[in-house]
């Protein structure tokens, strides 16, 4: 099964489309856990058993992880993640960019090390660097093309010779020449709701991870709106917003409840845009 098909399966079984992304901050845990890295596990396994029934998909930052020298926990998270929830797929959230053999480790450390089901990749070395993840069956590569945060602008709005802006060209290298194996993805941000709708255009049945919406401010109706089509995937992310929607001891159910508010008002967008027969 490809990575668009594991993200159709969950996103129907659970009618959903929100990712939760895992970025653990130990000065942010709840009670006696705050400030401790050596419960970055316990805190990640324990937002993951109370959503795992809400979500299409989960996106551990290996950088929150290994800046507390926490990759072991990370191993093990990954580990529980595909033993309480084998049917929602898991995005290794690691912007890795390079080529040859050393994006040959990187790959491994993605799908051999940590079992993800597919991982984020900087494009800006080209082919080369993408290339070498294609080696894994099933795997998923998702690119980066218009992301959410406003440096993005400096490199991704400019104009090439061709006309195209940079963004543009990304997707429609991704959904075409790039995409010998049928399984890249974009990143395309949810604070950009016209780009997200000129991606899709250009790339009209590749999955879309899209951050944004939560602590980042991304209108979800509109994202939705921009990105959802009934035969292409859009995983929505949403993470501090639901990982530290509470503080106290009933943190846990706040951050259920946050993911199901969040699911909801996606939901509740796609039925809007379906329903019109957009």
């Amino acid at each position: 099964m490809t990575f668009a098909e594991q993200i159709a399966r969950a996103a129907h079984r659970h009618t959903s489309m929100l990712c939760v992304g895992l970025d653990p901050e130990p000065s942010r845990f709840p009670g006696s856990w705050r400030g401790d890295a050596g419960r970055i596990f316990d805190f990640c396994a324990a937002v993951v058993d109370a959503t795992k029934d809400l979500v299409c998909a989960f996106k551990p930052q290996i950088a929150y992880f290994a800046a507390h020298r926490a990759e072991d926990q990370l191993e093990r998270l990954m580990a529980h993640i595909r033993r309480v929830a084998p049917e929602v797929p898991v995005i290794l959230d690691a912007k890795r960019g390079d080529i040859g053999a050393t994006a040959e480790q990187y790959a491994r450390e993605a799908f051999v090390r940590y079992q993800a089901d597919a991982v984020t990749l900087s494009p800006f070395m080209g082919f080369d660097s993408i290339e070498p993840y294609m080696k894994y069956d099933g795997k998923g590569l998702i690119l980066l093309c218009r992301t959410s945060n406003p440096g993005g602008s400096d490199l991704q709005a400019q104009r090439l010779a061709s006309g195209e802006l940079l963004y543009e060209h990304v997707a429609r290298l991704a959904a075409g020449e790039w995409n010998r194996s049928g399984r890249i993805g974009l990143v395309v941000g949810a604070t950009y709701p016209a780009e997200v709708a000129r991606v899709r255009e250009i790339a009209p049945t590749l999955p879309l991870l899209i951050p944004g919406i939560g602590a980042q401010g991304g209108d979800a109706p509109a994202t939705v709106r921009a990105g959802w089509r009934a035969d292409a995937p859009i995983v929505v992310n949403s993470s501090r917003a639901i990982l530290y929607a509470g503080t106290g001891d009933d943190w846990l159910a706040q951050a259920r409840q946050a993911a199901q508010a969040a699911r909801t008002e996606l939901e509740q967008a796609r039925r809007a845009l379906a329903g019109s027969g957009s």
